[in-house]
C-alpha cells in the first residue's frame, strides 16, 4: 500500500524561472505551497502572494512590555516597596529608571522576536516530508523547487502536475508523507 501523498515537487534551474512559475502558481489560486531556494530571491515573496510578516509587531509589543516592566519595577521598589528619601531625591524618577528600562526593552524585544518567529514558523519541526526527496540537497546549492501540498483545496494531481509542467518545472515528483 502506497503512503499518502504530501504533494508535488517541481525542479527549476534558474531563479527567474522559479519566480515566473511562482507567479503562475499564485495566479492559479493555490494557498498551501512553498518555494525552496539556495539563496534569497528578491521579490519572491510578492510573486508568491505572501503578506508582510507579523514578527515586527510582536517585537514591538515585546519592547513596549520590557520598557514598562523596567519603569514599573523601579517605581515599585523605590516608591512603594521600600520608599527611602536619599539626598532629597524623589521616590521615583524616570531618569534613574531609564537604564534598567532600556535594557529590559532590548531583552524583551529579543525574546519576543525569537519566540514569535518560532511560533509563526511552526518550529521546532524535526522532520518534513520534503526531506525524503533525493535531490533536496541541491536546493541548498544550485537548484530551485516549488512544493504544492496535497492539502491545498485546489490540489488535483493531474491538474497540478500540468500547471507545474506549463510553468517550466522539470522532474516533477509526488512526495510521500
Amino acid at each position: 500500500m502506497a503512503a499518502p501523498s504530501y504533494g508535488l515537487i517541481a525542479t527549476f534551474e534558474t531563479a527567474p524561472g522559479l519566480y515566473h512559475a511562482a507567479e503562475q502558481v499564485r495566479d492559479a489560486g493555490y494557498k498551501n505551497w512553498d518555494c525552496i531556494t539556495p539563496f534569497p530571491v528578491h521579490g519572491l515573496d510578492k510573486a508568491m502572494g505572501l503578506k508582510r510578516s507579523v514578527v515586527p509587531r510582536i517585537s514591538l509589543c515585546g519592547g513596549i512590555t520590557g520598557f514598562f516592566t523596567g519603569m514599573s519595577m523601579i517605581w515599585w521598589t523605590g516608591a512603594w516597596d521600600y520608599p527611602l528619601i536619599v539626598g532629597g531625591k524623589p521616590y521615583f524618577s524616570p531618569m534613574f529608571a531609564f537604564p534598567i528600562a532600556y535594557e529590559l526593552t532590548i531583552l524583551f524585544t529579543a525574546f519576543a522576536t525569537i519566540g514569535g518567529m518560532f511560533f509563526l514558523n511552526g518550529l521546532p519541526m524535526h522532520y518534513h516530508p520534503v526531506l525524503k526527496y533525493e535531490k533536496i540537497r541541491r536546493g541548498m546549492d544550485d537548484l530551485f523547487f516549488i512544493v504544492i501540498e496535497a492539502r491545498d483545496p485546489r490540489f488535483n494531481l493531474a491538474n497540478t502536475q500540468a500547471l507545474l509542467e506549463k510553468a517550466g518545472g522539470k522532474d516533477i515528483k509526488d512526495l510521500e508523507t
